[in-house]
């Protein structure tokens, strides 16, 4: 047994995450700023995308790509049932349908033959989640998408870091939305990002955002700003705070350490549980040219055992070893059923 408690997932917060949250309060700028900007831009470099939005969170991403993607009242939405339920209450929000197509059992991801037998006249897009920081098979998805006109968005919120194919996830043609929730790679406490290579997409998410103020509202209280502005949509309070930025913009930069510790980890419990038959450790795929692994999900053979799934997950509290049920299938919810 452990000595210590081995929490689910503690967010690594570092000399220089704290002395620039401090440099925010001590400016008196700790709202939306010029944290804010250079965390966006680092942002956007560091996945290749032309444009990135910084806002409050993923959830707050996906409402605002949908609504900029034309998203609205009856049209039908695919996607996973495995994941969070915000992938799924943003598209009620907008008066959309959500349909649920299975998930590959070996990768976890959405079954891209699942995908196609739930397509109807009614469907406008697709939103597959890189579950755990795996990448879907996003050419599959792109190949239907276009045989049938559908709309893609990525849920990003695992896969910060994630790369398909070579390319980073946020770099490819689509629009794809990233969290920075505490649990996840990177933390801004709270916080999201929207990145695509469609710049009117870009333009709407970030007139959405700030209650439809024009996009660099924010210098109206800098010396280089003007107090005057337009509203030119009825938008929401979306925007990332520079205090949030401040942990972005170092918690970015140390993504790659990160990314390879947790890899490290991800490759020594494959080792150990490797010859545990009533365990099967999480599955690759040939385009995932890097998994961020975000979660680690070993599933258990429970029908080999003599516990059921929440049974073990108490009997490793009691070893002092944190887990978590990532995720109650969105289906299985009293909305949802």
């Amino acid at each position: 047994m452990r000595k210590e408690f081995l929490p689910f997932s503690m967010p690594t917060i570092e000399e220089e995450e704290i002395r620039e949250v401090v440099d925010s309060l001590e400016s008196g700028w700790i709202t939306t700023g010029p944290k804010v900007k250079k965390f966006e831009d680092d942002f956007k470099s560091y996945v290749g995308a032309p444009f990135a939005i910084p806002l409050s969170s993923a959830t707050a991403g996906l409402h605002l790509a949908l609504l900029a993607l034309g998203i609205g009242e009856g049209d039908e939405v695919i996607t996973t049932p495995m994941t969070f339920a915000a992938t799924v209450n943003v598209m009620i929000h907008v008066g959309a349908v959500p349909v649920f197509a299975d998930i590959d059992p070996a990768t976890l991801n959405i079954d891209v033959g699942k995908i196609r037998e739930k397509i109807t006249p009614r469907t406008r897009a697709i939103v597959p989640v890189h579950f755990a920081g795996l990448p879907c098979d996003m050419d599959a998805i792109f190949a239907l998408a276009e045989e049938f006109n559908l709309k893609v968005l990525e849920d990003a919120a695992h896969a910060v870091g994630t790369e398909y194919k070579g390319k980073r996830i946020g770099s490819l043609d689509t629009v794809s939305v990233f969290s920075f929730h505490p649990i996840k790679n990177i933390t801004t406490g709270e916080g999201g990002m929207v990145c695509t290579r469609d710049e009117r997409l870009a333009e709407e998410v970030s007139l959405l955002k700030f209650h439809g103020m024009s996009r660099e509202a924010w210098k109206r209280y800098s010396a280089q700003g003007t107090p005057n502005y337009d509203i030119v949509l009825p938008g929401y309070k979306y925007n990332m705070m520079d205090i949030q930025a401040a942990l972005g913009i170092h918690q970015l930069a140390k993504l790659d350490r990160f990314i390879q510790l947790r890899t490290e980890i991800a490759e020594f419990y494959n080792d150990a549980f490797s010859a545990v038959e009533e365990i099967r450790t999480p599955s690759a795929a040939p385009y995932a040219y890097r998994h961020a692994w975000h979660l680690y999900t070993p599933l258990v053979r429970i029908e080999d055992l003599t516990i059921d799934r929440d049974g073990f997950m108490a009997e490793l509290k009691k070893e002092n070893i944190g887990t978590s049920l990532h995720f109650k299938a969105v289906h299985h919810h009293p909305w949802y059923r």
